[in-house]
């Protein structure tokens, strides 16, 4: 969570009496990612008056990735559930993924059945997304499903072999496979603040996703200078037989230069795709930690 602290106190008011109905022994564990208001102090205050809370704080914003991978480096339990603080994700379709868990199921996803608290853009631009991965990727994303969802102990601990430093979380859930059930429910609205997910964050996650696990976009630049090369041989033709036939040139600077201009573009747009890959391989090749915690003097050893 990042700057969630006026969206704690209720969080709290509904997370606690759902898990206490439940049955089972539970913790929480919290993620403060580098926020800039009282979160990290509050989360200390809660973790102080209940043992079944740990705060852990994040030296610097490392993203929501990060975060995610923190969380689940640091769960216990023989299930996990990973939940956001703003209460988008309602606590109480717990019981039912833990009914569904009982029975069997190694991986239970939340699946938004209404986005209506989204707006227009995000609904369609997310399924675009969806639409494009699933073609491209090897391993589906599950339509509408966040991070919300709960994982068994095996999942969790098949999660945690995977090295990569630049996650795309959703991708390697999808990965690791494992018997799946769905709860379908309707996002609610945030109750405070705002997304930290502007329109360019999302686009650069998109790409994230994309390029993680699919190299289909290196492959259709190969196919699309193949036809290119075979366009240019065939115009090549058609210009030497109007000169073997007419007797004379074909004139045409514009044309030309439309065409050199063309595939200079093609080429740096390739050159980009190419450095989106080398990027991700730069990013694993330096094997930085996903992210770095700021010990406190009221931690355990």
């Amino acid at each position: 969570m990042r700057d969630e602290a006026d969206a704690l106190a209720a969080f709290e008011a509904r997370l606690l009496p759902v898990l206490q109905a439940s049955g089972e022994s539970f913790e929480i564990v919290c993620i403060n990612d580098g926020s800039r208001d009282d979160t990290c102090a509050r989360l200390r205050a809660w973790q102080a008056r209940d043992a079944r809370v740990r705060a852990i704080d994040l030296t610097r914003n490392f993203g929501k990735e990060a975060a995610l991978t923190c969380g689940i480096d640091h769960a216990h339990g023989q299930a996990v559930i990973p939940i956001d603080a703003d209460l988008q994700d309602p606590p109480e379709l717990i019981p039912e993924m833990l009914r569904l868990w009982r029975q069997g199921f190694e991986v239970v996803l939340a699946q938004r059945a209404d986005r209506g608290s989204d707006s227009v853009l995000k609904r369609h631009s997310a399924a675009l997304f969806y639409r494009l991965h699933n073609r491209l990727a090897q391993a589906p994303l599950p339509v509408n499903v966040g991070d919300f969802r709960l994982m068994d102990r095996r999942v969790v601990d098949a999660l945690k072999q995977l090295p990569e430093r630049q996650r795309f979380m959703k991708g390697l859930f999808a990965w690791v496979g494992f018997r799946q059930a769905i709860v379908p429910y309707t996002r609610e609205p945030r109750l405070h603040g705002q997304s930290k997910f502007s329109g360019w964050r999302l686009w650069n996650l998109a790409l994230d996703g994309i390029t993680a696990f699919s190299t289909a976009p290196l492959r259709i630049w190969t196919y699309l200078g193949l036809c290119i090369a075979l366009l240019a041989f065939v115009y090549g033709l058609f210009i030497v037989g109007s000169v073997l036939l007419a007797g004379r040139d074909t004139p045409g600077y514009a044309s030309l230069i439309t065409v050199v201009l063309f595939l200079g573009g093609i080429q740096l747009v390739g050159l980009g795709v190419l450095g989106e890959y080398l990027g991700r391989v730069l990013q694993e090749v330096k094997q930085r930690p996903v992210y770095l915690i700021r010990p406190h003097d009221d931690d355990a050893p």
